[in-house]
């Protein structure tokens, strides 16, 4: 057990408390402070755990047996006295376990919270580091998470991004854009179809041709608590070998980051 501020705090407070009682206060009931008595064990536990509540609750009955020694004209307790600091031991020493178990669970709740908290960063970064586009989306299709590969194959500002857009409004950016290889008066059944395919966990791969020449496979993967999980993997040279092989080195070239970039750049100055 380390010995800090926190630690002596309880039993320090119960001593100073204790010590006026038993040197000023001749004339008071023994059980006169118990409430104080709680409080202050409650609080030590709380500020420092067990230890230190437990040490509170010892000098709490320490206290009250010398202050009910103070009032005996006789050696000894009287039955009421030993029946009182019964009462305040068991009141205080249940009070320290308590409050030591509760900081105790807490601790170890906050602790497993940034363990998380420290993975899913980790993890974040990590996907920010492929070139498979990730989405997840929570069970009301709104984005939780849209790593850097989707923000570069779609244009889409990291403010937009960081704001948690639903689906629909990540698929209108795209149409708003000019994202997609398709005419414009199929766009509307496009959208319906990806947005009717995620509401209902549709896992059926498919392909989606980009304007400036790429070609993602989209695959939407259900998730146990009711969100979605959408992947767009660029596949570009699978697809386009049958085309013009003279084109092949362009094709592949689609897939440098750096040209990916490039070409989010160039629309945005369009």
């Amino acid at each position: 057990m380390r010995f800090g501020w926190r630690t002596m705090s309880g039993p320090m407070l119960t001593a100073a408390v204790a010590l006026p009682a038993i040197l000023l206060d001749r004339h008071a009931s023994a059980l006169s402070l118990a409430p104080l008595y709680v409080g202050i064990v409650a609080l030590a536990g709380s500020l420092s755990g067990f230890p230190s509540a437990l040490g509170s609750a010892a000098i709490a009955v320490i206290g009250t047996a010398l202050l009910a020694l103070s009032h005996r004209t006789g050696p000894g307790f009287a039955a009421d006295d030993l029946a009182q600091l019964g009462l305040l031991a068991l009141t205080t020493a249940g009070t320290a376990g308590i409050t030591g178990l509760v900081r105790e669970r807490l601790l170890d709740a906050f602790a497993a919270e940034q363990r998380n908290h420290a993975t899913a960063a980790r993890l974040s970064a990590a996907l920010d580091q492929v070139d498979i586009g990730i989405v997840l989306l929570d069970a009301e299709t709104r984005a939780e998470f849209i790593n850097r590969a989707f923000r570069d194959y779609f244009a889409l500002p990291d403010e937009k991004a960081d704001d948690k857009p639903p689906f629909i409004a990540l698929m209108y950016h795209g149409r708003d854009t000019g994202a997609f290889e398709l005419p414009e008066d199929e766009l509307g059944i496009f959208i319906a179809q990806r947005m009717e395919m995620v509401r209902v966990g549709d896992a059926s791969p498919i392909n989606i041709a980009l304007r400036n020449g790429e070609v993602l496979r989209f695959v939407c993967t259900a998730l146990p608590d009711g969100g979605r999980m959408l992947s767009y993997t660029p596949v570009t040279d699978l697809v386009r070998h049958s085309d013009a092989p003279d084109r092949a080195d362009y094709y592949r070239s689609l897939r440098d980051p750096t040209g990916r970039k490039l070409m989010r750049y160039l629309r945005v100055a369009e």
